[in-house]
């Protein structure tokens, strides 16, 4: 019994060795057949890149396809006529067409950029070279400064809002679009002018438009009443600015008030501000725009002395910092009030 346990165990053992023998040959195998495919795709990819199968040097098509056929590779052609012609590399049109957009892409990109970095270098370099540079926080405190200096020092400039009663909502909202620009120009000015707004009445129509339309209105540095300039300064000190006055007004004088009626009516009422001056016997001026400029031919033949408040301003704020009023007249005057600078067009 013990001789044939013996006989058992070493015929298991046999089979087992034959079983792990057979394993290791199929291993070999393998790797053999991997490299010699790997041999043949090496050899392939040479003869593509030296163009030893194109049909101008003379390749040999039919082995190519073949040995393809061979390794069971589906190439999409069904004969040594359909390999490509030419000696480029074996890729599809549409794929080098999308590979050439994408590197143009990618190179005009980097010519943006490079560009773009250039710029601002060069931009940086002009700001540094011309002028010292503020932060926010010191540009504001400078505007603060100047614009609380005119308050002591003046000029003054006043905008009448007690005729907004007769008006529309869109002239209203007119208005107050008007306003923001007038306050935008002045903190701007080298010289700016200290702002009033009179016959500002909380709950009016005017009054909730300039909130509504006008981003941080409440901060604005300027004085804001319900009161009537007539009562707030000495009637000798204003100048009601009208373009209905037979008076030019010739100079700015930082001891004078000047009041802007806050008036946008598109009926036009003719001498409506003039009216209202003469009622409490005011000094009046209007700008003088036929004095130094001419009337300009245009298809509708339209020529209008009648500015908004905030092109008033604008003039007035021109003048005051370069005492030229050839060049306040043509920042005030837009091109389309049909007036010009006689020389203008040479």
């Amino acid at each position: 019994m013990e001789l044939g346990a013996g006989s058992t165990s070493e015929t298991n053992w046999l089979k087992e060795a034959r079983k792990s023998e057979g394993r290791a040959k199929k291993k070999m195998k393998h790797a053999e057949l991997e490299t010699e495919h790997s041999d043949f795709m090496a050899a392939l990819d040479q003869d593509w890149e030296c163009g030893a199968i194109c049909p101008e040097n003379g390749g040999h098509e039919e082995d190519v396809c073949e040995s393809l056929s061979l390794l069971q590779i589906d190439t999409g052609w069904d004969s040594p006529k359909d390999l490509p012609v030419g000696c480029e590399m074996w890729v599809s049109r549409n794929v080098l067409r999308k590979q050439r957009h994408w590197e143009r892409t990618v190179t005009a990109k980097k010519n943006k950029r490079k560009q773009e970095r250039e710029r601002r270098k060069a931009k940086h370099g002009e700001d540094k070279g011309s002028s010292e540079q503020h932060s926010k926080r010191v540009l504001k405190a400078i505007t603060r400064e100047r614009l609380l200096e005119a308050k002591e020092r003046g000029p003054r400039l006043c905008i009448d809002l007690s005729m907004t009663g007769h008006m529309t909502r869109k002239e209203v909202s007119r208005l107050a679009a008007q306003i923001r620009r007038l306050y935008g120009s002045n903190k701007k000015a080298e010289k700016p002018f200290w702002i009033c707004l009179t016959g500002f009445v909380p709950g009016s129509l005017v009054y909730d438009e300039c909130f509504r339309m006008n981003d941080g209105f409440s901060n604005y540095l300027m004085d804001t009443t319900q009161e009537s300039y007539l009562d707030l300064f000495p009637l000798e000190t204003i100048v009601f600015l009208t373009p209905d006055s037979e008076n030019v007004l010739e100079d700015v004088d930082s001891s004078k008030v000047y009041i802007l009626g806050g008036l946008v009516d598109e009926s036009i009422q003719k001498k409506l501000t003039l009216r209202k001056a003469q009622e409490h016997s005011l000094q009046t001026a209007r700008l003088p725009i036929r004095e130094y400029m001419v009337k300009n031919v245009n298809e509708k033949n339209y020529h209008s002395e009648i500015l908004a408040i905030n092109q008033v301003f604008d003039a007035l704020s021109t003048y005051y910092e370069t005492k030229s009023w050839p060049e306040a007249l043509k920042t005030g005057v837009s091109l389309g009030k049909g007036y010009v600078l006689p020389d203008a067009d040479k």
